[in-house]
């Protein structure tokens, strides 16, 4: 058997999962790629395969068919994230997939509380400004009393909760099917927008659906408080970021932290680029080596599974 190997954060760690699929007697390919694989490529790859461990790879209907029309016979997503997931073409096809969910709650809220910090008190500004020989000191604000919007409470966003809660700030959340409610007794759990206007921070935990695909627009924007800062660990398309780039221009947004983007890698010529309060990722909150070999072993576990080599 062959198994596609699409994820970069295991991917880096690949040598300690070789073994894995050598005692199985697994062919595990690690192809040539930076972030994702392309539509054209998977279609040529995948039927040369019985597995796949999807990264953030556009695995569609088109994708999938060809590879059923193949060798492929199971798939998994590594992550929690499945937006980029076709799971209703999966069942069609008869081919079982799975995400491995509840892996990077800590890792990812970990990141989302630096990029607040980062933005309260201009951290990334400031470094780079003592690296070119100066010494800028500009005037932060303090956490403390201060109101933050998450939009999203799952995993992820319980764990941001409890986090930013423990800086004595006000936490407003956003999510009409979380299963946390009764656990967060200090949070203040609102139907979006509402009292979006009341937050001095807007943290974007939730997964990427239709329903808030650009959930953060140019209207929604426009009740958020003037100065507001805004924190994206989840996916880019949650975000309009043309609506973000107008907010930023205009200073309706004071800065941004975005850790994911509409198009990935960043474009060269994002507009997002001019604004020097923003601070970007590469897409890499969960890329911790124990998140990463935690999500890669359930990843296998889930796999194997599926093609009957447990």
């Amino acid at each position: 058997m062959r198994v596609l190997l699409s994820c970069p954060p295991m991917i880096g760690q690949v040598a300690s999962f070789r073994p894995l699929f050598e005692a199985k007697n697994i062919e595990l390919v690690v192809p040539d790629f930076v972030q994702t694989l392309k539509e054209e490529e998977l279609v040529l790859l995948l039927p040369q395969f019985d597995g796949w461990i999807i990264g953030d790879d556009p695995a569609n209907a088109r994708v999938l068919t060809a590879g059923r029309a193949g060798r492929l016979r199971a798939c998994v997503k590594w992550g929690i994230g499945v937006d980029n997931v076709d799971f209703a073409a999966c069942k069609e096809l008869g081919i079982p997939v799975s995400n491995t969910p509840y892996m990077f709650g800590n890792e990812v809220a970990d990141l989302a509380v630096g990029y607040v910090l980062a933005l309260a008190r201009h951290t990334f500004a400031i470094h780079e400004g003592v690296r070119q020989g100066r010494w800028p000191k500009p005037a932060g604000i303090s956490l403390q009393g201060k109101t933050v919007g998450v939009v999203g409470f799952g995993d992820i966003g319980r764990h941001v909760a409890k986090r930013l809660l423990a800086f004595d700030m006000h936490v407003q959340a956003y999510d009409p099917y979380t299963k946390f409610k009764a656990d967060f007794p200090a949070v203040e759990f609102l139907d979006f927008p509402e009292k979006l206007a009341q937050a001095d921070f807007l943290v974007v935990t939730c997964a990427l659906t239709p329903q808030t695909h650009h959930l953060l627009n140019a209207n929604t924007l426009a009740l958020a408080k003037p100065g507001v800062r805004v924190v994206n660990v989840s996916r880019g398309g949650v975000i309009d970021e043309a609506a973000l780039v107008a907010g930023l221009a205009s200073g309706h947004v004071h800065s941004a932290a975005l850790d994911v983007f509409e198009a990935e890698p960043l474009p060269a010529d994002s507009p997002l680029r001019a604004f020097e309060q923003c601070v970007f990722g590469t897409h890499n909150g969960s890329n911790t080596v124990e998140a990463v070999h935690r999500a890669s072993l359930k990843a296998i576990e889930l796999l194997f599974g599926f093609l009957g080599v447990a």
